[in-house]
């Protein structure tokens, strides 16, 4: 028998990530789609986005998944999914504080003074720069340039849909140190300050996220800024992309509760030819098949979050799970949309919203089409075996 119960400590963070959630974060919505309208940046501004954290870190939640050595709350990876699975019933953007990039912990002492431990305290903010623009799904065709000058490093090229790139005062950035050596043994990454002398420039999407291009121009980078191992690059990279995939549909999965209880609302109430629209069967349809896939894809996100709490190579269960997420959260936004009509499409209610910005899902950290080579991959040259996920 497979236990599904949660530990008391999972229920009381989860119980306190919704209240925060119900209390703190939907009463500002309708402000935030107010300021939208009316031309302003989307999502929480920054003291709204202050004043939340340090509501939560009054009340010790903060650092989620940052080891408590570091003054973190070193949460398990499936904690840290029902967490996410809360903050997704907003379309408000918000994290709790007390993170950092996860190669950050692999940094030198040194490093750790000056880059790891200030992030954490949020008093410094980095970006993730890989993607360029012809290099997004495969990272190996990277063309930013890194050259040797003495105890310097010159950095030339450009990244792009750099999240948080226009925030950030220092990147995590890969560029090619040895292109004899390929992605493998030629790659580097560097820890390159602001000053140093790269640009940015916001990229306008349809959702909240604004991305970045990051230019560097003859940047200049001191040796001692070299993260890792020289040439170790790529390496470090996918341990930054394999983080917590499943962390994507996890928050969606909120977000796709949040919208079915809108849709059976909405049919509840609203009347035609003299019945609630509750009673067609067209709609009862639309609610039965949401509520389905929304089970599946909780059991695939938390199956995926059981292997990397267990150690295990979760890479192909995360793949399925952000796949199979991508996909149905689109489809039961577009059909709670259909139930609510006109009003559905209009920028009144958070639905329109929900359904921009869900529409990311299937195209960043991987598209689908990523997402099902490779999962095929795995299948084809026996990496996994059909039926043997649980063994």
């Amino acid at each position: 028998m497979i236990d599904f119960s949660l530990s008391e400590e999972q229920r009381a963070i989860q119980s306190w990530v919704r209240t925060f959630v119900e209390r703190e974060l939907m009463p500002l919505e309708n402000d935030v789609l107010r300021r939208e309208r009316e031309g302003h940046p989307p999502g929480l501004n920054h003291e709204e986005r202050t004043r939340l954290r340090a509501l939560a870190r009054g009340s010790d939640f903060w650092g989620v998944s940052t080891p408590e050595e570091y003054g973190g709350m070193g949460l398990d990876a499936v904690t840290e999914a029902l967490i996410e699975i809360e903050l997704g019933r907003t379309f408000l953007t918000f994290k709790f504080g007390g993170e950092a990039d996860n190669i950050l912990f692999h940094a030198n002492e040194e490093q750790k003074r000056t880059y790891l431990v200030p992030t954490i305290e949020g008093e410094r903010r980095s970006c993730f720069a890989i993607t360029e623009p012809g290099a997004g799904s495969d990272a190996k065709a990277i063309r930013t340039r890194a050259v040797r000058d003495g105890d310097e490093w010159v950095i030339n090229g450009e990244k792009t849909f750099i999240t948080g790139g226009e925030e950030a005062d220092f990147a995590l950035v890969f560029a090619v140190t040895d292109p004899e050596r390929g992605a493998d043994g030629g790659v580097t990454c560097f820890l390159v300050d602001r000053d140093m002398g790269w640009t940015s420039e916001p990229i306008d999407t349809m959702g909240e996220r604004r991305p970045a291009s990051l230019v560097f121009q003859d940047v200049r980078v001191p040796h001692e800024n070299v993260l890792g191992e020289e040439g170790r690059g790529f390496a470090l990279a996918m341990k930054w992309i394999g983080r917590g995939r499943y962390l994507l549909p996890a928050r969606a999965l909120g977000g796709c509760e949040r919208l079915l209880d809108m849709g059976i609302e909405y049919a509840r109430t609203r009347e035609t030819f003299g019945a609630p629209i509750a009673d067609r069967q067209a709609i009862q349809w639309m609610i039965a098949d949401s509520q389905t896939e929304i089970e599946a894809l909780r059991l695939l996100v938390l199956h995926a979050a059981w292997q990397v709490a267990q150690g295990l190579d979760s890479r192909h269960a995360q793949s399925i799970a952000k796949l199979f997420g991508g996909v149905k959260a689109n489809e039961i936004v577009d059909r709670v949309m259909q139930i609510h009509g006109g009003m559905g499409y209009t920028r009144e209610l958070p639905v329109e919203r929900f359904y921009r910005d869900l529409r990311l899902l299937r195209i960043f950290e991987g598209t689908d089409e990523i997402q099902r080579r490779t999962i095929a991959r795995d299948l084809l040259k026996g990496h996994v075996k059909v039926g043997a996920t649980l063994r």
